[in-house]
C-alpha cells in the first residue's frame, strides 16, 4: 500500500495560496471521525502517488503522526493547469462497506487475430469491506473474435461476494468489431490508366 504524508490545513489560508506555494489542498472523512480533517499535501507527493493509485486506489495516509487507512474518494484536475487542486479520501472502517470503482484495463489486444476491441465501459462501481477492495481490473482480450461482447456480469469481480456490483450487470465493458479497410478504388483505377 502507497504512504502518503498530509498535514492539517489552516483555514485562514486561501486554497489558492497553498497551490501557488506547491501544495495540493483536499480532505479525509469517515465515519469513526468526528469531523472532516482538512488537509494540504505537496504536489510532487501527490503526483508521485497518483501514478501508482488512481481514483478508489488505497492508501497509508498520514496527517500529523497519525496514518489512516483510506480511499481515494474524490481527484479535482485542473485541465487548464495540469495538475490536480484537491484530493479527498474517506477513513475506512474495517467492518463498514464503502463505495468505490475499478477501473477497467485491456490487456493483450495485439494478440487479437481479427476484429479490434472497442471499450464501452471505463470503470466498474461497487461497494465492498476494506478487505474486499478492488482498485483495476485487467480484463484479457487476447483470445476474443469479431463479434465477441463481454459484458459486467462476465467479469471476474461480478462472481466475487463480497462485492456488491452498483454498475447494471448487463451493461457492455467491451466488444470486438470488424476492422473494415475501404481501399480507394478511384486512385487504384488512375494508376492504372497512367501506366
Amino acid at each position: 500500500m502507497n504512504t502518503l504524508k498530509a498535514e492539517k490545513r489552516n483555514m485562514s489560508i486561501k486554497a489558492k495560496t497553498l497551490r501557488k506555494e506547491g501544495f495540493v489542498t483536499g480532505c479525509i472523512f469517515g465515519r469513526e471521525l468526528e469531523e472532516s480533517i482538512p488537509l494540504k499535501m505537496e504536489k510532487s507527493e501527490v503526483d508521485r502517488l497518483l501514478k501508482a493509485e488512481g481514483k478508489g486506489g488505497r492508501v497509508a495516509l498520514q496527517v500529523d503522526g497519525k496514518t489512516y487507512d483510506a480511499l481515494i474518494k474524490e481527484v479535482d484536475y485542473n485541465a487548464m493547469k495540469g495538475w490536480v487542486d484537491e484530493l479527498d479520501f474517506q477513513a475506512l472502517v474495517g467492518t463498514e462497506k464503502v463505495h468505490s470503482s475499478a477501473e477497467i484495463h485491456l490487456i493483450n489486444e495485439g494478440k487479437l487475430v481479427a476484429g479490434i476491441p472497442q471499450q464501452m465501459l471505463h470503470e466498474i462501481n461497487y461497494k465492498a469491506l476494506p478487505a474486499s477492495l478492488v482498485e483495476k481490473i485487467e480484463l484479457d482480450v487476447g483470445n476474443l473474435k469479431v463479434g465477441d461482447t463481454i459484458r459486467v456480469k462476465d467479469l471476474e469481480i461480478a462472481k466475487d461476494n463480497n462485492i456488491d456490483l452498483m454498475t447494471d450487470l448487463e451493461s457492455t465493458v467491451v466488444t470486438v468489431t470488424e476492422l473494415r479497410v475501404v481501399a480507394d478504388e478511384a486512385s487504384e483505377d488512375a494508376g492504372e490508366t497512367a501506366e
